[in-house]
């Protein structure tokens, strides 16, 4: 294909379009669509990368997440989405299990839609999450201890490690900044390092998430798409990106439009 001889500064804002739009952005489609080099897409995904546009992955780049605020922040976005996802998170718990609530809005939505069940048993890093359950005489509550990080919204660190491998869960809630056909990912290197933990002593785990966090990235590894047993999305998330979550073996639960 013959050059578009476009500025750099016109070929950043269709990359920045492209990214704008969820979507993942290879340098050699990227290349032959504008009709310049991969080493000259290559060298502005690196530029735009340096702006926290994007992040850089093999061969190409993924959007950031727009989900970076802190827990009170992110707590009055997209309510209705995650009022939504946790309505429809909380019909798949069952009596008797252990279940983990990871700190995160979304999953704050499914203890405020959990079903009087009994014998359940919830554990949470999550203050708030505590709080909205401690007057439920049908749930027995475990608090994970350790320091709080206020942004994250969670106890986290190598007390809260050690108190959830202590425990057999029957099925986690993973919180998610960032969810893509590669894996789960956060903002804070020590929600990451405690969402690894998590994984590891699950027997199921699951993620609530909503559109915008499709198909984006952060900058701290969770958990590998493989990893995951379970993900609840909304009608809206696009079917080419769920297609890959279930080559990975991945249940979809999709809501309804």
């Amino acid at each position: 294909m013959p050059s578009l001889n476009l500025l750099p500064d016109e070929r950043h804002r269709l990359i920045r379009q492209r990214l704008s739009l969820g979507e993942r952005v290879l340098a050699a489609e990227m290349a032959r669509e504008l009709g310049a080099s991969e080493d000259t897409i290559r060298r502005d995904l690196r530029e735009l990368a340096n702006l926290g546009v994007c992040q850089r992955v093999y061969g190409g780049a993924l959007p950031v997440s727009p989900a970076s605020g802190s827990f009170k922040v992110r707590q009055s976005q997209k309510l209705g989405s995650k009022i939504a996802l946790g309505q429809a998170a909380a019909t798949m718990i069952a009596a008797d299990q252990v279940i983990f609530l990871d700190a995160g809005t979304t999953n704050l939505e499914i203890a405020r839609a959990l079903p009087n069940h009994p014998k359940l048993t919830v554990a949470t890093n999550s203050p708030a999450i505590a709080m909205e359950l401690i007057s439920r005489s049908d749930i027995t509550l475990v608090m994970i201890g350790g320091r709080i990080d206020p942004d994250a919204g969670a106890a986290l660190g190598a007390r809260a490690i050690r108190d959830i491998q202590s425990i057999s869960i029957d099925l986690s809630f993973l919180g998610a900044c960032a969810v893509s056909e590669a894996d789960v990912r956060a903002f804070i290197f020590e929600d990451a390092e405690f969402k690894q933990a998590l994984v590891g002593t699950s027997r199921a785990v699951a993620v609530a998430v909503t559109t915008e966090k499709l198909g984006t990235t952060a900058p701290f590894h969770a958990a590998f798409s493989s990893d995951l047993d379970l993900l609840i999305v909304e009608a809206d998330a696009p079917a080419g990106q769920l297609q890959a979550f279930r080559r990975a073996g991945v249940r979809i639960h999709q809501l309804a439009g």
